[in-house]
């Protein structure tokens, strides 16, 4: 199948009676790697599931609004990573949960999770990579795995390029620090 350029989605978009067509291509499109970027941040298979079908429905609503100022895949990677920020921000906030329990939890959520089928070194860089500030995780994660610009992740969570460096530098030296164990 012929993978469409994102203007010529949008374009098909904008026509009434290809809309739900090209909104199924688009979702065909992005909905692997948003998955995999919300999963990074939640752990949760279930959780990230849930997540995507949000980050869909609310760019159903409000793709009609969408200016094109971006590139598409950036404006569904910031709603995916505003949904994902909100969902652990309620989690902590409706069960009480300190920045370090919630991420023991989310670590050993990993730990059971079935679909995870990693070696040990790759648990122990996912369970450092949950040890990360919020913002330095969801950096390392961008650029790390998902081998996204600086230019676009400043776009996505709306902070400058020398910010992002910054955080994805400490964020793999602590990484590193607690991979060694220093």
């Amino acid at each position: 199948m012929q993978e469409h350029s994102d203007s010529e989605l949008l374009s098909l978009f904008r026509d009434a009676g290809r809309k739900s067509y090209a909104f199924n291509m688009i979702v065909r499109k992005y909905q692997e790697r948003l998955y995999w970027h919300i999963r990074k941040m939640v752990i949760v298979h279930d959780d990230a599931d849930d997540l995507l079908q949000n980050c869909f429905m609310k760019a159903w609503k409000g793709l009609d609004n969408f200016r094109g100022e971006s590139q598409l895949y950036t404006w569904l990677y910031r709603i995916a990573t505003n949904e994902a920020l909100s969902f652990l921000k309620e989690k902590k906030r409706k069960y009480f949960l300190p920045v370090v329990d919630a991420e023991a939890e989310l670590s050993s959520n990993l730990e059971g999770d079935e679909y995870f089928d990693g070696d040990e070194l790759q648990l122990k860089l996912q369970k450092a990579i949950l040890c990360l500030p919020e913002k330095q995780r969801l950096v390392f994660n961008m650029r790390y795995f998902d081998e996204m610009k600086y230019e676009d992740m400043a776009q996505i969570l709306d902070t400058s390029v020398g910010a992002l460096k910054a955080s994805y530098h400490h964020a793999a030296k602590k990484i590193e620090h607690m991979i060694k164990g220093d």
